[in-house]
Order: structure tokens, then C-alpha cells, then sequence
């Protein structure tokens, strides 16, 4: 193992003490499971010993190209080593990782690397070329790096010299995706990124035998942690450069894969291949999935194919995941619509965050858990961001009231189990009620031939405005306008039921969220849009 990285003659050191890092994981599995295969690439293995070696390798270029401790390196990569090891190699010598979104616009790219002022980019080959032409745009990048391996092999590991950068100081910057106009970097800490791999290890039941397929890209919120978490239990990395059904099957089935992430759109795609070609996996396999509320027909298509579930729910201010539907045996008996419902609950926070989390009103007052009022998300505790790079007036928004603030509106059932009715800017209020968009695409969602859907409020001379369904129809699947929408009205109340269907192909971020955004911005351009 490393020397350990507090010296007597820096500090005082408490026996009983010592800080939260998520680099410790890899020097315990390098010094555990030296020889135990650690990260699959393709073709290429690297056991614990050699990824150990080559994190330091690149921290060690790092140094040689000079960066310091708080320096910013900002990652373009999918989901290679190049993405994996620098959540080791860039911290382990102090400096801040900047993990990019693959699917973003270059000029949107060159702000994010000019607001956070990042020294060096590592930059996949691939991805190079639409960047290549702008770097005289780039304010304060030194080194353009293209060639990873040719930059590991010229450092020598043993010169990593490790920083002890403390673990309340900051270990990377994630930018959000900016619908809302510019992108905010949000700053993990070394100990908020330390709790919540423990949490992703302690409520997934990751082993050291676990294997675990990146369907997740690296880049959103540094893999929900388990780009430290899998190192944590002394797993397998199973990367996967372009996640699509064909090869995620193929991976799971070469490597018994046991876990893997992904939004409900990403899970829904892969139940509906593996139900189209009669797949179904028996190593008990574990998926994990956030982001928009998934419905209950993806749940239960999922645990078709053979998966396991687990419903968790966070944003990128929480170190990804924060809560999680903690099951309970009872519900194991109820029948399989019902169990999906309970499933589709987002519920209580993580073990091991120590998160506070509440629903309020306006005045910040708590609203009852009685499975019907709405209220806003706010959580605070060891899982919550440092706050925003650069941008103390929107931390100072978000913080408001000395709490966090999701922008997440939800109802809390009268087990304390918290269930997402929408973000605030998705309620659409027609006529003066307020409809969940949430609660008409799980209706959407039970329609034999959908696919997909998504609901926006469009604008409308009566009411105001009024529920319009965008859908993606399975390609075996057929249904008209008309049939869709009278089996929403048999399922619901009639002013929630959308007033237009348009079929089509839904926008999608990197992350696999449909981009409601892009589809009610068209709807109003031109026209003035609500104020909540």
C-alpha cells in the first residue's frame, strides 16, 4: 500500500482518525487483490497491481506537464480507461478532475473548459478533431493530450508523490447540462465522494466478486461514484466505449456481469430487446436506475428479462444517487402491478449519507405525508455539493434557507417513502390545476405499442396551457392519436389526458433523459411562456 499520506511533522495525527478519500479503495484492492482482474477494456485486462500502477503512472505525466495540486485536468472520453483512471491519477496528486460530456456542442465545450480555468484536456482521438480547431479559444489550457498511453510511458509511478489535499477539499468539478442556460460546475468533495461509494457498495451488495458493466457514461456525476465504489469492493470495471442493447447483452453474457446503471429509458430499450429476442439472464443480475421517474411497465419489463431492480433517485448536487426504494419483504406477496408501484417510489435516503431530506412549501414549511400533497425536494448532509464553481450567487440560490434545493416536486406516502410527481418547471397548470407530467407518461407507459413518451404543457386559448404527449411507438407496435388518448382517459382524470399525440423520436441527453426542454421550447416559441 501507499505510504500513508499524513506525516507527523505536517500535522498533528489522531490515532482514531484519518481522512475520507475514495483514492484509499484502490490502494487496499491493489494491496489485497493484487493479481485479481480489475478493469476489462476490450481486449485488454489490467489486474488491481497494474491499475494501481498505471494511475500513478498518470499522475506522475501529470507532474511532469505541470500541474499542482488544485490545478484543473478535464477528461472528453467514453467510457475507456481514459475515463476511468484519471478519477485516480488526477486526485491522487491534488489536482481537480473535470469529467466531460461527450454529447456536448465544441463551443459548449470550450466555455466549461474556460470556466474552469483546466490546465491540461485528455482528449480521446475520436473526439479530437471537433475540438483541434478551437484550442486558440481555450484561455488557460497548456497541454492538448490526444496519445493517453504515449503519456503514461514516459512517467515513472513511482514519482506520483501523493498529495494529502484534505477531505473536505475539492476532488472534481461536474458540469450540469445546462438546459436552463449556462452549465454549473458542481464541486464534489474527497469525503462526499468517499460516503457515497460506501453507499452505492452497502445498498447494491457490491462483492468482490462483482462485475460491473459501464452502460453509465464516466462522466455524469463521476459514475454515480461507482467509479469508486466497484474499486471499493474489489470488483470488475467492464467498460463499454458505446452502450447498445446488442452489446450490452453480448458483455453481460461474456463476463456474468452482476450490476449495471442506467436511466429508464436506457433500461427500457434493453428489456424491450431482450423481450423482442427472448433474453433473459439467470446470474442475478442487479440494474440500478435513476433520473426521470421510471414507470412502472419499464420496472416490471426489466424483471422479465431476469433483473433484479432498484429504484434510487439524486442529481448530480448529491453525488448522483441519495435515495433509494428500500423494499420490504411484505411487498414481495403483493401482486406484480402493485409491487411495480411500489417499486416506482423513489424512498428513503441512503444508509450511510446521513442525508436530511424534506418536502416544503414555499414558506419551508413541511407538507404532510399523506400520499397526495405536493412539495418541494430539499435535502442537506454529508452526500450535498460543496456548491457551484465560480458561481457563488447560484450557490447561494441554491442553498437558500440552509438547505438544498432540487427543483423536485413530490409527495411523501404515509411510510415516509418519497414518490417524484415532476421538476418544477415540468407542472403543467391548466385551467388553474396542477398536472403531473410524471403521473400521464406512467399511464403512457402502460399502452402495449409505447415505447417511449414524454408530456409538456403546450400553450392553449382556453386553459392556458394543456398536456401534449410526444411518443416513440415499439417497432412492432401500432396505435393512432385517437386510441392513445382515449386510454388515458379511461385511466385517469380527463384534463390530465394529453389533447395531442406526435409521434416521433424523442431527443435524448448523453445520459439517456429525454429532453423535455427541447420539445416544449418549440411548442412555445414565439409565444409568451407561463411563469409558475
Amino acid at each position: 500500500m501507499r505510504q500513508p499520506r499524513l506525516q507527523l511533522q505536517d500535522r498533528m495525527v489522531y490515532p482514531m482518525k484519518s481522512p475520507l478519500t475514495p483514492l484509499s479503495f484502490l490502494d487496499r484492492s491493489a494491496f489485497v487483490y493484487p493479481d485479481r482482474t480489475a478493469v476489462i477494456d476490450g481486449d485488454r485486462r489490467f489486474t488491481y497491481r497494474e491499475f494501481q500502477t498505471r494511475t500513478n503512472r498518470l499522475g506522475a505525466a501529470l507532474r511532469q506537464l505541470g500541474v499542482q495540486a488544485g490545478d484543473r485536468v478535464a477528461v472528453l472520453s467514453p467510457n475507456t480507461v481514459m475515463a476511468l483512471e484519471p478519477h485516480y491519477g488526477v486526485p491522487l496528486i491534488g489536482a481537480v478532475l473535470v469529467m466531460l460530456n461527450t454529447r456536448l456542442a465544441p463551443a459548449e465545450l470550450v466555455w466549461i473548459l474556460n470556466h474552469c480555468g483546466a490546465k491540461v484536456l485528455l482528449v480521446d482521438p475520436q473526439l479530437a478533431p471537433q475540438l483541434e480547431p478551437l484550442r486558440s479559444q481555450m484561455s488557460a489550457l497548456q497541454h492538448f493530450v490526444t496519445d493517453y498511453e504515449s503519456l503514461l510511458s514516459t512517467s515513472d509511478p513511482s514519482q506520483a508523490a501523493p498529495a494529502d489535499p484534505g477531505e473536505d477539499s475539492m476532488l472534481s468539478i461536474n458540469y450540469t447540462s445546462g438546459t436552463t442556460g449556462f452549465p454549473k460546475g458542481v464541486m464534489f468533495s474527497h469525503r462526499g465522494a468517499y460516503l457515497n461509494s460506501l453507499g452505492e457498495m452497502l445498498e447494491y451488495g457490491l462483492k468482490e466478486d462483482s462485475i460491473y458493466l459501464w452502460t453509465l457514461p464516466l462522466f455524469h456525476c463521476n459514475g454515480w461514484c461507482f467509479s469508486w465504489a466497484v474499486t471499493a469492493a474489489g470488483g470488475v470495471h467492464v467498460l463499454l466505449r458505446q452502450p447498445q442493447p446488442e452489446r450490452t447483452v453480448e458483455l453481460i453474457r461474456a463476463h456474468n456481469v452482476t450490476h449495471l446503471c442506467g436511466a429508464p429509458v436506457v433500461v427500457g430499450a434493453l428489456a424491450h430487446h431482450c423481450a423482442q429476442h427472448a433474453i433473459q439472464f439467470t446470474n442475478g443480475l442487479r440494474i440500478i436506475t435513476a433520473g426521470a421517474p421510471p414507470s412502472p411497465a419499464v420496472l416490471r419489463a426489466a424483471e422479465e428479462m431476469g433483473a433484479e431492480m432498484f429504484h434510487c433517485y439524486g442529481l448530480t448536487e448529491t453525488y448522483g444517487p441519495m435515495t433509494l426504494c428500500a423494499w420490504r419483504a411484505e411487498w414481495n406477496t403483493l401482486p406484480a402491478a402493485e409491487r411495480a408501484q411500489r417499486k416506482a417510489r423513489q424512498g428513503v435516503p441512503y444508509t450511510i449519507a446521513g442525508i436530511d431530506c424534506r418536502l416544503v412549501d414555499e414558506q419551508m414549511n413541511d407538507v404532510p405525508a399523506d400520499g397526495n400533497t405536493m412539495g418541494e425536494i430539499v435535502m442537506r448532509g454529508n452526500n450535498v455539493m460543496i456548491g457551484y464553481y465560480n458561481n457563488p450567487d447560484a450557490t447561494a440560490e441554491a442553498f437558500r434557507g440552509g438547505w438544498f434545493h432540487s427543483g423536485d416536486y413530490a409527495i411523501m406516502h404515509p411510510g415516509g417513502y418519497l414518490e417524484i410527481r415532476d421538476r418544477k418547471k415540468d407542472i403543467i397548470i391548466s385551467g388553474g390545476e396542477n398536472i403531473s407530467s410524471v403521473e400521464v407518461e406512467k399511464v403512457l407507459y402502460e399502452h402495449p405499442a409505447v415505447l417511449e413518451a414524454a408530456v409538456v404543457a403546450v400553450p392553449d386559448e382556453k386553459w392556458g396551457e394543456v398536456p401534449k404527449a410526444f411518443v416513440t411507438l415499439k417497432q412492432e407496435g401500432a396505435a393512432t392519436a385517437e386510441e392513445i388518448i382515449h386510454f388515458c382517459r379511461q385511466r385517469m382524470a380527463h384534463f390530465k389526458c394529453p389533447k395531442q399525440i406526435d409521434f416521433r423520436p424523442l431527443p435524448k441527453t448523453a445520459t439517456g433523459k429525454i429532453r423535455k426542454n427541447e420539445l416544449r421550447d418549440k411548442e412555445w416559441a414565439g409565444r409568451e411562456k407561463r411563469v409558475n
